[in-house]
């Protein structure tokens, strides 16, 4: 955990130290000063003990008003007592807050003064290529056309707000930025019943993840290949693939994203992308798994430009092409039909995995794996004959067992009878208007 009070009184007198430099004409290297003196306690964090000192001095800058609000303000009227206008220092005031709160020009005035080189240098902090942008830490505020950029406010990441202050990185909420639910489950994998072949292509996503890190730091491989890894699930619904990707999650301790398809697709132009993009930005380089399920929706074959609205789809399929690739994170797209997938999409996936509704054999363990610890089976259920004449699901198994359980329960009895078995089937067809006969 950093220790903010020292850090910020640290930042405190170096703010002074350029004001003061700033009216008396003097030209102080701020940049030598910071690596040559103390260091800020915020390189503790393990994600920022890499980067100079003045790029902690950037974060710590933003974090400053989110635990005192009149930090700058105090600063400054030290130095003019009488007030003022100081606009080479930068800053603005919030809509609720009250103090300033800093821009891209605070930076360029604490580190640069007026030195166009330096100034120049700081506005790289602010590239889709340093690392704040890709972490997802902090971003210049975007202004209207016209405006200089610098002058934006610097925008820290809820998230990273809350990691640096409490040393807990938070999860992501549900939001119109982020329309997304974070899949958890109580099952291990040997509650997820799926045929050999299946298995043998999910343990190469197991791999990727496992050995991930030797791979992109392999100096002969790595410029070679993308970072991310995706991979198609597809087959019958109820049949293991969204317990799949959460297994992953759980496995490899990595957060796991369903997205909501129906808050992403719009029929207004250019809104999809605009919805998608706020999704990749959220999770770029954060190390999560996304899940797209049902990815038809998203990623469909693209029609012949018969209108402006086909032309307009087909853009949408090249913008997903570009942030699918672009994600260093392992990408999970889930559909009931692989042919409904854009070629596109299946050339770049690394794994394509079909999952089959269960044969009789993996219909009874499933069965036998579902039968509540608090219940048994009355003698005239035979679970091998069921398993052989009922060509269910996994889920479709799971909700008769649940059916049957809470009838059990309800009659005061510890017995599932066959009965109650044969009446939860004949619900769960009926749902697929499907006859037991």
């Amino acid at each position: 955990m950093i220790n903010i009070v020292n850090d910020l009184e640290y930042l405190s007198e170096i703010i002074s130290m350029s004001i003061k430099n700033y009216f008396s004409n003097e030209h102080c290297q701020i940049f030598k000063f910071i690596n040559e003196e103390r260091k800020f306690s915020i390189g503790s964090v393990k994600e920022l003990s890499d980067i100079p000192e003045e790029e902690k001095l950037v974060l710590l800058l933003t974090l400053s008003p989110h635990i005192k609000p009149n930090f700058f303000d105090t600063i400054i009227q030290k130095h003019m007592p009488q007030g003022g206008d100081f606009p080479e220092f930068g800053g603005v005031k919030g809509t609720n807050q009250r103090g300033m709160l800093p821009t891209g020009e605070t930076v360029q005035f604490i580190l640069a003064g007026d030195n166009v080189d330096k100034r120049l240098e700081v506005q790289k902090y602010f590239s889709r290529e340093h690392k704040f942008h890709k972490l997802g830490i902090l971003s210049l505020e975007k202004l209207k056309e016209g405006e200089p950029a610098m002058s934006g406010r610097i925008v820290m990441s809820p998230e990273w707000i809350e990691y640096l202050l409490t040393g807990v990185m938070p999860g992501i909420s549900f939001s119109q930025d982020f329309p997304a639910n974070l899949l958890k489950t109580k099952m291990e994998w040997d509650d997820l019943i799926i045929n050999p072949q299946t298995k043998d292509l999910l343990n190469d996503i197991k791999d990727w993840l496992a050995q991930r890190e030797k791979i992109y730091s392999d100096e002969v491989l790595s410029p070679k290949i993308s970072q991310g890894y995706r991979a198609l699930f597809f087959g019958p619904p109820g049949t293991g693939k969204t317990l799949t990707a959460s297994l992953l999650g759980k496995e490899f301790n990595k957060p796991v994203y369903r997205i909501d398809l129906s808050m992403v697709v719009s029929k207004y132009i250019g809104e999809t992308e605009k919805n998608l993009g706020k999704v990749f930005d959220k999770a770029m380089n954060k190390d999560w798994i996304l899940f797209f399920d049902e990815a038809d929706a998203l990623f469909a074959k693209r029609t012949g430009v018969q209108s402006s609205h086909d032309k307009y789809a087909n853009q949408e399929v090249s913008y997903l092409l570009q942030r699918v690739e672009e994600f260093t994170g392992l990408l999970i797209l889930a559909s009931n039909f692989k042919s409904n997938i854009d070629e596109a999409f299946v050339r770049r996936f690394n794994s394509i995995i079909l999952f089959p509704k269960p044969d009789a054999r993996e219909r009874l363990q499933i069965w036998q794996n579902c039968i509540p610890s608090r219940l048994r089976l009355s003698g005239d259920v035979l679970l091998e004959s069921i398993s052989g004449k009922y060509d269910l699901t996994g889920a479709m198994i799971v909700n008769i067992i649940h059916y049957a359980a809470i009838k059990t329960f309800a009659l005061s009895k510890n017995e599932i009878s066959n009965q109650i078995i044969m009446e939860g089937i004949r619900k769960e067809l009926q749902k697929e208007e499907k006859s037991m006969y």
